[in-house]
């Protein structure tokens, strides 16, 4: 199985990770006068975050740049569904960021390492 977003096979499966956060709440604390201690109200389950890290790699530095924008043209604020190798599905993924940290060139082409900032709007 391969890594997908949105059905889309973008990424190469060399050194990809997925990192993702824990589930969070949200919660509000107030002390009210009278009351020893705080009131604790519960506002519910949060998105949370997830990275993504790995390389891309490419015939040509043409064909990289084709490939960085079309995975750039996915940080739209609309909501994705990344899917990993494993099995793993994580619907409701925005895109918020996308950087590439390094470039090189290899006999087969060039590489360029990069890392994806999501947030799973609902968990």
């Amino acid at each position: 199985m391969r890594t997908t977003l949105d059905g889309q096979v973008l990424f190469d499966e060399q050194a990809l990770e997925i990192d993702v956060d824990s589930k969070r709440r949200a919660v509000k604390e107030r002390s009210v006068a009278g009351l020893d201690g705080v009131v604790s109200i519960d506002l519910g389950s949060r998105g949370r975050k997830m990275r993504q890290k790995g390389q891309l790699r490419a015939a040509s530095w043409k064909q990289m740049g084709e490939r960085i924008e079309q995975i750039s043209s996915l940080m739209d604020g609309k909501v994705h569904t990344l899917k990993s190798r494993e099995g793993e599905e994580f619907d409701n993924v925005r895109i918020d960021g996308f950087a590439v940290t390094e470039k090189s060139e290899s006999g087969g082409g060039v590489v360029v390492g990069y890392e994806i900032e999501y947030m799973q709007l609902k968990v």
